[in-house]
């Protein structure tokens, strides 16, 4: 089964819950991955930055992945995120992380550094050349503070074996039809915008990898699937109920919307790690009275 057919639809990138101390709270992770799956979801995303990733050691990262992969227990594919600005040391975490039942690895572009597309496309043969695993590309311009352009994309699509997919967070249509335009056949191109997925898989993205699936997740993959299947006044409908959810979630910062939300379900507890912080009491008193109108 090739990537695009067995990640179609709403892959949800999973929130790291934590204790008051700031330790990992397993008990509530096992609860997310579970209200995730059973609303519907069609794949897991461990690892990437609404898990708070920059904020976690690399054993913490480690047993993060292997509790998804045993609480999952392969009932949807697992995808990990890897991604950074150290090219070398993401190569030594290709090799030590514990991969061997991930879908694919999910590598957000490097933040900071602000590489020329030529380093772009070197970084990324490099993670490729590291590893079996299909990788797809996570471009967010608006955190790493440098676009993959169109053309670069399409390069390592072309001339990288296991380069599979793209995320696309860019929240510029234009590059993205290009992309959809002149990608591979067995290219991914899924959106990383929760707010745009349904135009954009109205323009032939294969779905979305998700933040407000963690606390939408039955309406929001119904949304999806409806989009996938072209069933797009049903689509709209359900997209109409969440685009204030959407507006709530990210209206500060991620991931402080999407844990108020799910602690306002009983599902977490309110804590994240510094420099982030919970959500203003005036926003999470609207973001309350959102999900109780759901």
């Amino acid at each position: 089964m090739d990537l695009r057919t067995q990640l179609r639809g709403t892959g949800v990138a999973l929130v790291t819950p934590f204790k008051a101390d700031t330790s990992i709270d397993y008990e509530a992770l096992n609860r997310v991955i579970d209200l995730v799956i059973n609303d519907g979801v069609e794949y897991l995303v461990t690892l990437g930055t609404t898990g708070e990733t920059p904020t976690l050691s690399k054993d913490e990262k480690i047993a993060l992945v292997n509790f998804t992969y045993e609480k999952v227990d392969s009932r949807v594919p697992v995808v990990v995120g890897i991604g950074g600005n150290n090219t070398k040391e993401l190569i030594e975490d290709l090799e030590k992380f514990p991969l061997h039942n991930a879908a694919a690895i999910l590598s957000a572009s490097p933040y900071y550094s602000k590489p020329s597309q030529q380093g772009l496309f070197e970084h990324y043969k490099a993670l490729a050349a590291a590893t079996a695993k299909p990788i797809i590309l996570y471009n967010v311009p608006s955190r790493t503070g440098r676009n993959i352009n169109a053309s670069t994309v399409l390069r390592l699509a072309n001339e990288v074996d296991n380069i599979a997919g793209i995320k696309e967070a860019s929240g510029d249509m234009a590059q993205c039809m290009q992309i959809l335009r002149d990608r591979p056949a067995d290219f991914l191109v899924v959106s990383g915008d929760d707010a745009l997925a349904f135009p954009q898989i109205a323009c032939g993205m294969d779905g979305v990898i998700s933040v407000a699936a963690n606390s939408f997740a039955k309406k929001f993959s119904e949304m999806v699937r409806s989009a996938l299947r072209s069933e797009n006044r049903s689509a709209k409908m359900l997209n109409d109920e969440l685009i204030e959810g959407y507006e709530l979630l990210f209206a500060e910062n991620n991931p402080a919307g999407v844990k108020a939300a799910l602690a306002e379900l009983g599902v977490i507890e309110n804590y994240l790690r510094l420099p982030l912080t919970p959500l203003s009491k005036e926003l999470h008193s609207r973001l309350k009275t959102y999900i109780a109108k759901r």
